[in-house]
């Protein structure tokens, strides 16, 4: 009896010790994945995968080959607007200004991964301008040579201006600026290259791509791609938790830091009337954007400045009515938005998570479309309260725009608003 009782406590051991054994492989491989993908980026950016250290709802197969990380994503907003004419009573914008699903993972292996989003409120599709209620805004695989080079294939932001790359759920204000607006190139399908290295203990980041040029709703290829780089200098070292994709220093930088970049974009022969975005049009033209930006972070307080700057030989041009699906046989004439603009925005971040925030932006058209369009600035106030960085934050933003340089209350191209969003994602 006492050798059965030991022969039955020693199988048991065996159990337990194999048991746990594969639950610790499976422990360490989870592991393993979650640090490699939490190393690729600790910020969400819109132009790579990443796999959050704050992660959404999970998935790791048993033998490790595959992983999927699923987050969403909402901005509801209530906003006012007035043009002091004299005779506007206003306008209200109440609604779900993004509703946004990601999945984020790798297969078979953690140097091949994926990432996939999809939009449903019809601003984040594209419909307005084409007609098609395009819900997929990324669909891309990357793969990783090494830990500071990696391509990526399929439909993803462009390495363009830094607030576009930034997420719009990164944004100290409701909305990117009117710079972004005007010369941002958005979205596009094609192949990206992004290398990372040090000189001394100075990052240096380059990336470029090659692309369609019609963004992301186009049916075809036309003759013309897009030809897109970007590089980037980090003279004080990396930020923490790579926070110069995020705005405001939410981290409280303890040393100062700096990330100065710039690039240019030449899209050649598009259809669109911004290259990635816009109504199409009957006559290819060939747009050229310069972009220049820097952001600097230290205890709290922030600066960035981003310049952007769009030539086109001849900016006007006529909408292609059977894509547009305008009524009539009338032709309608439209233009490339031709000039420059400045955006500059500071905060600082006090204590239990309340930030302050000012902007200031100023885009002047060129002087072929000065007919068409005004020089406009834009002053804005804001106050966010971060309950968990920018997973859960309210915000409030005030602002006031003149155009043609007429700062006063007397002229009709003046007009003032105020917004409030709340912003909740996984």
């Amino acid at each position: 009896m006492q050798l059965v009782a030991i022969d039955n406590s020693y199988k048991i051991f065996i159990h337990y010790i194999l048991t746990m054994k594969n639950r610790l492989k499976y422990l360490l491989a989870g592991l393993s994945a979650l640090c490699f993908t939490a190393a690729v980026n600790a910020q969400e950016r819109d132009d790579r995968a990443t796999i959050l250290n704050f992660k959404g709802i999970q998935y790791l197969s048993k033998d490790s080959l595959f992983y999927t990380n699923f987050r969403f994503r909402m901005q509801n907003r209530a906003g006012f607007s007035n043009q002091l004419d004299g005779e506007s009573n206003g306008e209200f914008d109440a609604r779900i200004r993004r509703l946004r699903m990601r999945i984020d993972g790798y297969i078979y292996t953690p140097r091949v991964s994926y990432s996939i989003q999809l939009a449903f409120t019809r601003s984040d599709q594209d419909f307005d301008d084409t007609g098609v209620a395009n819900i997929v805004r990324d669909a891309v695989v990357f793969y990783n040579f090494s830990d500071d080079f990696y391509i990526s294939f399929g439909q993803n932001k462009l390495p363009g201006n830094r607030q576009r790359v930034n997420s719009s759920g990164q944004l100290q204000f409701a909305d990117r600026s009117l710079v972004n607006g005007n010369f941002t190139l958005d979205r596009d399908f094609g192949l990206t290259l992004n290398l990372s290295k040090k000189l001394g203990n100075m990052p240096i980041n380059a990336k470029a791509a090659i692309s369609t040029g019609e963004g992301r709703v186009a049916s075809g290829t036309d003759d013309g791609l897009a030809y897109t780089g970007r590089v980037e200098f980090l003279p004080m070292g990396d930020f923490t938790n790579d926070g110069d994709y995020s705005e405001g220093d939410i981290e409280r930088e303890p040393t100062p830091k700096l990330s100065v970049g710039g690039g240019y974009s030449y899209n050649d022969r598009t259809t669109r009337e911004g290259g990635q975005l816009g109504r199409y049009v009957v006559n290819p033209f060939t747009l050229k954007t310069a972009f220049a930006d820097a952001i600097f972070k230290y205890r709290g307080f922030a600066y960035q400045v981003e310049y952007m700057r769009r030539d086109v030989d001849n900016p006007f041009n006529i909408i292609d009515d059977q894509l547009n699906q305008i009524d009539g046989p009338e032709q309608q004439e439209t233009y490339a938005y031709k000039g420059w603009g400045i955006n500059q925005q500071t905060s600082y971040l006090i204590n239990k998570g309340y930030e302050v925030a000012a902007r200031y932006t100023h885009v002047e058209p060129h002087e072929q479309i000065r007919t068409y369009e005004d020089e406009v600035d834009v002053i804005e106030l804001g106050l966010t309260k971060y309950v968990k960085a920018h997973r859960l934050k309210v915000q409030v933003n005030g602002n006031y725009t003149f155009k043609n340089g007429e700062f006063n209350n007397q002229s009709n191209k003046s007009s003032w608003g105020g917004m409030l969003q709340i912003e909740l994602g996984i």
